[in-house]
């Protein structure tokens, strides 16, 4: 922790400058350590930036509070989020990275989606792995074609079905550019969510690359 954040933390520099920064956050009880590897195996050489979530509950870090499995305190999902987008701008300006791709886990993963609903301008994107609607009733924001990428498990008892559905036809309402993948597994994580995600974060980084040589040249 540092004096002027009031999360714990952790930050690994980038390798590869056309890799873009990941945004790595925790499912309930884990922490600041927990992704670091799902992030260097999913984008070698991208910056990591890795918070460990605030709220405890029964002990257990998360990045909001909940009333129970599936209900969310939303008053606090919002503050969480303005909380951590002034976290991201401010380690944006302290390492010197660009907006950053969120990785998020489960609850990670649904704090990652209130991000791109309340705060846009703080990601450059997002890879949501078993991710749920964060808010019922979420702001109007512009998107402005923001990848995204949602991985959910066929078999997963803790994020219904259709409840992943909504949130990809929210997002690409909104203006993103939502690639929605439905994996025969439950909540855990597989290998082929690796494998997809960084493929996906690939052609990002390349699509990123053109978009930015186009405009150099212009």
């Amino acid at each position: 922790m540092t004096a002027k954040s009031p999360f714990t933390y952790r930050f690994e520099a980038g390798a590869q400058a056309e890799a873009p920064p990941l945004l790595l956050l925790h499912g309930t009880g884990g922490d600041e350590n927990d992704l670091l590897q799902l992030g260097q195996m999913m984008s070698s050489g991208s910056a990591l930036l890795s918070p460990r979530g605030r709220v405890l509950e029964n002990g257990m870090p998360r990045f909001f509070r909940r009333f129970s499995e599936g209900r969310f305190d939303e008053e606090d999902v919002r503050y969480r989020a303005v909380e951590l987008g002034d976290f991201v701008s401010y380690a944006r300006d302290r390492y010197g990275i660009g907006a950053p791709i969120a990785v998020g886990f489960s609850n990670g993963a649904n704090i990652a989606a209130a991000l791109l609903l309340t705060r846009p301008e703080t990601l450059a994107g997002a890879v949501l792995l078993r991710a749920m609607v964060p808010l019922s009733d979420p702001p109007a924001v512009d998107l402005d074609g923001k990848p995204v990428l949602i991985l959910s498990g066929r078999q997963d008892p803790i994020v219904p079905a259709d409840n992943a559905r909504r949130l990809s036809t929210i997002l690409s309402k909104a203006g993103a550019k939502v690639d929605h993948q439905i994996l025969p597994t439950g909540h855990q994580l597989s290998q082929t969510d690796i494998a997809l995600a960084r493929t996906w974060l690939a052609d990002v980084a390349l699509a990123s690359g053109r978009q930015k040589h186009a405009v150099s040249a212009c």
